[in-house]
């Protein structure tokens, strides 16, 4: 998620509309201003969302898909709502992750839950962006899990790496070379790839969890993430900064 100070703020709700084919393609906050991009534009490709997260999740693969009707079909891809699909052996993680003002300075919390104990972990870096957090809370949990011989139950509110997942989307962007569906490139790829690697090794379902919501342990998460993030003297995310044109002045960025 994104912050766009050092503070918790309510925001009131709002719709981000998704524009993946159009004059300029992006997530916009108005309708007016999205309507520009797409009207009267030949294959215009865009649609709505409660959420920035979910827009730019289907940003990542954007196919109109049939609205899902039933439980069953909801559990055969993987998402599930809170306390289904848990067991008394399974080690419960709950994962969070943003940047101050997406991208810029950024943060990941974790809180693992495994007979009785519970570890938290945390860390940032000083130049990130929002999914890139999501992403690595939940490898960081999964290598201090790497020896764990039981079910493992991530709960995240991101939608883009709970999709990703848990819909099969980033094992097909693999199968077609990095790829998604319109032919534009994955990001995050050296992420997606531990994860693949990481879930090789061990059952893992993960679940998405609405944010802010009261949820004890995804608000405690976001709490090391944020804290994480204002840490001065945080390292490089050195992939993302080789990639972005636009971080010419990080090192001088504040948090």
């Amino acid at each position: 998620m994104s912050w766009p100070d050092l503070h918790d703020t309510k925001m009131a709700k709002k719709k981000y509309y998704a524009v993946a084919a159009g004059r300029n393609c992006g997530i916009y906050t108005d309708w007016a201003t999205a309507e520009k991009q797409v009207k009267g534009f030949a294959g215009a490709k865009y649609k709505s969302f409660p959420t920035r997260e979910e827009a730019s999740a289907w940003l990542e693969d954007p196919i109109y898909k049939k609205k899902e009707s039933s439980q069953n079909s909801k559990q055969e891809a993987g998402v599930f709502a809170p306390g289904q699909q848990e067991d008394s052996d399974a080690v419960i993680v709950y994962t969070d992750g943003g940047s101050i003002n997406n991208p810029g300075p950024g943060g990941y919390g974790v809180v693992i839950e495994e007979d009785g104990k519970r570890q938290e972990l945390s860390g940032g870096f000083r130049y990130t962006t929002n999914n890139r957090m999501e992403m690595m809370a939940a490898i960081v949990a999964l290598r201090k899990l790497r020896s764990c011989g039981r079910k493992i139950i991530i709960y995240s509110d991101s939608s883009y790496l709970v999709n990703g997942i848990a819909k099969g989307w980033v094992r097909k962007w693999r199968r077609q070379g990095w790829k998604k569906s319109d032919g534009q490139p994955v990001l995050n790829v050296d992420l997606w790839k531990d994860l693949l690697d990481l879930l090789e090794e061990k059952k893992v379902s993960f679940t998405w969890v609405k944010g802010h919501a009261g949820n004890e342990l995804n608000e405690r998460c976001d709490r090391l993430a944020v804290s994480a993030a204002r840490q001065p003297g945080s390292p490089a995310d050195i992939v993302y900064e080789a990639m972005d044109n636009g971080a010419e002045n990080r090192d001088q960025r504040t948090v």
